[in-house]
């Protein structure tokens, strides 16, 4: 399976995203760790196996394997982070603001490839997630990198077609059943 082969599965009304696919993933200027590793992180996170099917042999050969490994990293602690930290802020109490977390995330710290490839990633979960607090602190995080706004909207475009890409084809499998 490919990216092709993900577009070509998509339905004749899903034209749109069929092309944004190959704007935002297939002529991507982001270098290829960051961008096979924000795919995967993606496809990991959308929780859709049609999906993930499609993009992990691609990203899988275009990632080192500690780059293959970080991405879903990247999508199993933000999993974690973004229910808890947007939980904790939704609250209306702002003490649990100042408990102690009690969560293991040493991968944040030590992703085994470069930082701002993490942080793209873990942006990308993020907005997939719904975490304004992730969010926030990972593209302060990019933007300390020197990263430009149009580099670190990569991210949620990114995330946006391959969640588009989720729901369509996981709409389409329960309909055809």
């Amino acid at each position: 399976m490919s990216l092709d082969s993900l577009k070509a599965s998509l339905p004749e009304y899903a034209h749109d995203l069929r092309r944004n696919l190959t704007s935002v993933i297939g002529d991507s200027p982001l270098p290829a760790q960051r961008l096979w590793g924000t795919v995967l992180a993606t496809a990991v996170a959308v929780r859709s196996p049609a999906v993930l099917r499609a993009l992990e042999p691609e990203a899988r050969a275009r990632l080192s394997p500690a780059a293959y490994t970080a991405a879903k990293a990247a999508a199993s602690v933000m999993a974690m982070n973004n229910v808890f930290f947007r939980t904790r802020h939704l609250l209306s109490d702002q003490e649990y603001g100042s408990l102690r977390p009690g969560l293991r995330m040493n991968v944040t710290r030590d992703p085994g490839v470069d930082r701002a490839d993490f942080e793209f990633w873990a942006l990308a979960v993020s907005a997939l997630n719904g975490c304004g607090v992730c969010l926030d602190a990972h593209e302060r995080a990019l933007r300390r990198t020197d990263a430009d706004r149009e580099t670190v909207q990569e991210a949620f475009r990114i995330a946006s077609v391959v969640h588009a890409a989720a729901v369509t084809l996981d709409a389409e499998a329960v309909l055809a059943s």
